[in-house]
């Protein structure tokens, strides 16, 4: 008989997206083929500690379920735990946000030298930074829109232009959104067409990051690929996104029961449009050294021009998310794409044991 694959499923954390997550490992929990692996689920408490296994079941079937951290010392206090547990073969984490897809969980698993699945510490990093995604995606051709970044020593000089809306406008139109650079799932993420919304928004988004983006109003539907795989990924089809009138893809429109946007899988789109998304997501997703996963959201234009958006390297696995539901119309259904999600963190690890890191 062979032996089962030992997977740590780590989730929660303590970003604004703590629900999601939680969400997220159930479904994975639930869908992975148990022939083939057996799972266990690491809690990372919203007061950011690594729960036990029992606890950790408790919150995969009720997340509102809590428990008291036992440690004085906050903030992943007992970090040691994942080094006792020398049962593990790969860890998935799904831990959305920060601290989770923005290379510091990434970096841990490395240097505890395990195989994990997802993203590798730069692609995970550079993905979190909307500005740095833009970027690189210019780099290859890719289409995004206009945008100034504020750092906090400029919001924190009231005589910046940046912080004018008006010079602001000359540039990038009056209509604009503002966003933290390094959030997930439209949080802090704000729409103004005016100066007092504009100076209510550059508060809301500092809360979250020490750098924000304020980006040019791109008019259309949203439209979504996912990519999956290592050197040579797949592309899956795409899906599109239509909000309510006078509403966008906000972080209640992506996970709430009552959302006002519909998803539509395969998009409904001519054929040159949906190459398009395709083609992009493969330059950016390979120039960004994505591995693994990514899904790439892009909006098209009433004109048919495809502007990216962002790059999401460790997409949500909710009952309503694009990534999985995208790979299902391709033809993959949940339980295998989780299998070969763990099957490309492996294939990494191995391929990096082969690489030296000093002279023969």
């Amino acid at each position: 008989m062979t032996k089962k694959m030992q997977v740590g499923l780590i989730f929660g954390g303590n970003s604004s997206e703590y629900e999601v997550s939680i969400v997220s490992g159930h479904n994975i929990y639930k869908a992975i083929d148990k022939e083939k692996f057996d799972v266990h689920p690491i809690w990372i408490t919203n007061e950011g500690y690594f729960a036990d296994e029992k606890e950790s079941f408790k919150v995969l079937e009720d997340p509102s379920y809590q428990v008291k951290n036992p440690h004085k010392v906050h903030n992943i206090s007992n970090l040691i735990e994942l080094e006792n547990l020398p049962e593990i073969d790969v860890f998935f984490p799904i831990v959305h946000g920060n601290l989770g897809e923005d290379g510091v969980l990434q970096g841990l698993f490395r240097l505890m030298n395990k195989p994990f699945v997802g993203d590798d510490v730069l692609a995970a990093a550079v993905t979190m930074d909307k500005e740095f995604t833009k970027i690189l995606a210019q780099r290859v051709g890719v289409p995004v829109a206009d945008w100034i970044s504020i750092k906090r020593f400029e919001y924190n000089d009231k005589n910046n232009d940046k912080l004018d809306y008006e010079k602001v406008a000359e540039k990038l139109g009056r209509d604009m959104f503002v966003k933290p650079s390094n959030q997930g799932s439209s949080v802090g993420v704000s729409h103004v067409t005016n100066a007092a919304e504009y100076t209510a928004a550059l508060k809301e988004a500092f809360k979250y990051d020490d750098k924000v983006l304020v980006e040019e109003t791109v008019p259309g539907t949203e439209v979504e690929t996912a990519v999956l795989g290592n050197d040579k990924p797949i592309v899956a089809g795409v899906g599109q996104i239509t909000n309510a009138k006078g509403s966008f893809y906000t972080y209640e429109n992506k996970y709430d029961d009552n959302s006002t946007s519909k998803l539509q899988i395969p998009a409904d789109l001519p054929k040159e449009i949906i190459d398009t998304v395709r083609a992009n997501a493969r330059k950016v997703y390979e120039v960004t050294e994505c591995s693994g996963m990514a899904r790439i959201d892009s909006m098209l234009t009433p004109g048919g021009k495809v502007v990216l958006t962002e790059v999401n390297a460790l997409p949500g696995f909710t009952n309503i998310s694009m990534y999985p539901k995208l790979f299902e119309e391709a033809g993959v259904p949940y339980t295998e794409l989780i299998t070969r999600l763990i099957e490309a963190g492996m294939d990494r690890f191995d391929h990096k044991k082969t690489l030296l890191h000093k002279h023969d």
